[in-house]
């Protein structure tokens, strides 16, 4: 099973009702994991063109508030659908369990012992300052996050995330994040034919 890990850095001048709207970003970079070579690459946006294909030969991709956030955003550049490509949103996940959305670093601090590098304002920031070596970085560390968060909990069938001073378990049913796991094949062709 071919499994993309990926994240999405981008930049916007505009907000809405002090919320990011993903119809007014800008891609910058995206940044992927392939569980089929074991490798992290980036993708700025006049590359995008060699990632569709490997988008095409995935099974499922991996991201966090990649539903709401990431795929949206990457949609608009992609020229086929990719919302027909199975896909499993850590964040989401995790607030279907808990009621709430936690943050990326708190779930890699309490589960990995680990930190991010920086936040997707500082990313922006880096971007408008000509920094974009540095951006995909950052947004490569993001991917490795989540992938490592992603394995942990197919492994351990937990998370783990600070509530105020105690570590606490979210509880994950993880046997629906395989594709094909009763639910038939994964859709792979998302480009128009």
């Amino acid at each position: 099973m071919r499994v993309v890990t990926f994240d999405i850095e981008s930049v916007t001048d505009s907000m809405v009702r002090g919320r990011i709207d993903v119809n007014e970003q800008e891609l910058t970079v995206v940044a992927i994991h392939d569980s089929d070579t074991g490798e992290y690459s980036s993708y700025f946006k006049e590359d995008l063109h060699k990632l569709w294909p490997i988008l095409e030969r995935t099974d499922m991709l991996v991201g966090f508030n990649s539903d709401t956030f990431d795929i949206p955003l990457l949609n608009r550049y992609y020229p086929g659908d990719l919302s027909h490509v199975y896909s499993l949103d850590l964040m989401s996940e995790v607030q279907k369990v808990l009621g709430r959305r936690i943050r990326l670093q708190s779930l890699a601090e309490a589960t990995l012992g680990k930190s991010k590098s920086g936040d997707g304002m500082k990313a922006s920031e880096w971007w408008k300052e000509g920094k974009k070596e540095q951006v995909r970085d950052y947004c490569i560390e993001d991917v490795r996050l989540t992938r490592e968060l992603y394995d942990y909990a197919l492994q351990h069938g937990i998370l783990k995330y600070k509530d105020l001073r105690d570590i606490r378990d979210i509880k994950l049913d993880t046997s629906l994040w395989v594709p094909g796991a009763s639910r038939g094949p994964a859709m792979t062709h998302a480009l128009p034919l």
